[in-house]
């Protein structure tokens, strides 16, 4: 599970720094008296682009063709698309965004280099910045016109989608997204923590943030998108867009009207590159530290292994800063963390809620902070989550909708290539597991026990004895036999760091 965690890090790594190379490109662009995505008077501008959209009225065909400055600076200016014909003519990269994203890497390197003595210390601005800067823009975005009708939307439920298992299940992305959870983020820099911390408080207060943060960021976007629609005489819905559209495009585009709209565009942007630093780090430092425990090596010269890792991710980021570099960044985008990031979830509470045991895990936090976790998360651990994460697993890919960009629909042999992408990392999981069970010795049976059993507890093998999966979360803190054979399941739980790492060392040491 550690090593699947680690593959899907790395591969939003790939795609992840090329946003954070587009904001550094956007805030180089916004020193200047005029944002260049004001008019259409630019080199790169095509016929079809007009400094106003047109309203929603009955007027000429070709009004549906017409662009704005703000979609054809990202697309033509920033990205060059209209010179790829598709992922299959993809160009050289652009000397511009390669420069950017040469920046994104050396800011990576010198924040990740020490591990937290570093990074510990970048995250104190790159965490806290936003907060101040979305501030800025709430106060800014509620006294603009048209911003009570997006903040109206924004709080609109339709509960007839809460049938739809599409929600569900992006809605279970972004929160892994946003939490990092699956990522192994939480795992690497809790790892760092004393024996003694309360765990309990800080996953909490993680939460809470998070979805405090997640919530009050909807008002800023809403009430810019309320103020665009009105500008526009557009529903809502013409204006909102997801992916790279609503922060390159719209905002963007919003803040080209404000007065000070060169000063707004920087403020903007520095939230998005600090943001950025912020969330690779984050993902970056699992991989660095996941490995790092692994291979002593590694750990030996981590500077050097920290170096290469990003060189690697550097390298691979090229191909999504040529002509055509938007398409190879959807297909990661919708492949590399979708379906196995929920996979790679759902392993991981398989592992510690059934094999390594949820007795187990609740006396460990206990003995960390003195408290056992009520009848409430052992319920949820055991059965809630993974039944929940199961579900939008089977459903993501009964359900599967092909990428696209636009109008552009991927060839089969790239749907192909990212379902590649997808099963490398979850084929880890199965792959591992049968070569642990037939690397083990004895019989089959023998071989099962060993295979479930955390190796500290493998004298009880030894003795015929495997830990019960018992079928309630509640009661003592004794914990009842059974034979190896009624068992039903191999998972390998070879390393210590699967029992020191969980929420911030079991072990009481770092591993």
């Amino acid at each position: 599970v550690g090593y699947t965690v680690i593959l899907i890090s790395l591969y939003i790594g790939f795609f992840y720094n090329v946003i954070i190379a587009w904001a550094l490109h956007y805030l180089f662009s916004s020193f200047t008296t005029e944002l260049p995505w004001t008019h259409c008077n630019h080199t790169w501008n095509s016929p079809r682009c007009s400094d106003a959209r047109a309203p929603n009225t009955s007027s000429s065909p070709n009004d549906t063709l017409r662009t704005t400055p703000a979609a054809e600076y990202f697309e033509r200016g920033v990205l060059h698309l209209h010179e790829s014909q598709g992922i299959d003519d993809l160009g050289p990269p652009r000397w511009q965004l390669t420069s950017c994203l040469v920046l994104v890497i050396v800011l990576l390197y010198f924040s990740l280099w020490k591990g937290v003595k570093t990074s510990g210390k970048v995250v104190w601005i790159t965490a806290t910045m936003p907060y101040v800067v979305l501030f800025a823009l709430l106060l800014r975005g509620i006294t603009l016109p048209g911003a009570v009708d997006g903040i109206r939307a924004y709080l609109s439920v339709d509960f007839h989608r809460l049938c739809e298992a599409s929600v569900w299940i992006d809605a279970a992305i972004q929160i892994c997204f946003s939490l990092g959870v699956g990522l192994g983020v939480l795992i690497a820099f809790s790892s760092y923590n004393k024996f003694t911390n309360n765990c309990y408080r800080d996953a909490i207060i993680t939460t809470s943030v998070n979805s405090l943060t997640s919530f009050s960021s909807g008002f800023v976007v809403f009430s810019f998108l309320g103020y665009m629609a009105q500008k526009h005489s557009v529903p809502i819905g013409d204006v909102a867009k997801d992916g790279p559209g609503l922060i390159f495009i719209i905002y963007p585009e919003a803040l080209a009207t404000l007065p000070l709209s060169s000063v707004w565009a920087v403020v903007f942007f520095v939230m998005l590159l600090t943001l950025g630093i912020d969330s690779a780090m984050g993902g970056m430092e699992s991989v660095i530290t996941g490995l790092a425990d692994e291979f002593q090596l590694l750990h030996r010269h981590r500077e050097l292994f920290t170096l290469l890792v990003v060189l690697a991710t550097f390298l691979l980021s090229l191909f999504c800063v040529t002509n055509g570099g938007i398409y190879v960044f959807t297909l990661l985008d919708h492949f590399a963390a979708g379906t196995s990031i929920l996979f790679g979830v759902l392993m991981e509470v398989i592992g510690v809620a059934w094999f390594y045991g949820v007795w187990q895990f609740s006396d460990d936090i206990k003995q960390m902070t003195g408290q056992r976790p009520s009848l409430y998360w052992r319920l949820c651990w055991k059965f809630v989550s993974p039944c929940f994460l199961l579900f939008v697993v089977v459903v993501s890919i009964a359900t599967f909708r092909p990428p696209h960009y636009g109008a552009y629909v991927f060839p089969e042999w790239a749907n192909a290539l990212g379902w590649a992408i997808a099963a490398s990392s979850m084929s880890v999981v199965p792959i591992y597991a049968a070569y642990k069970f037939c690397s083990l010795p004895g019989s089959s049976r023998e071989k099962l026990a060993y295979a479930i059993t955390p190796e500290t507890e493998h004298e009880r093998v030894d003795s015929g004895e495997v830990r019960q999966f018992t079928v309630s979360a509640a009661g003592g803190s004794s914990r009842p036999r059974t034979p190896a054979a009624a068992t039903g399941a191999a998972v390998d739980t070879d390393s210590d760091t699967l029992q020191g790492a969980w929420l911030g060392g079991i072990n009481g040491q770092r591993t």
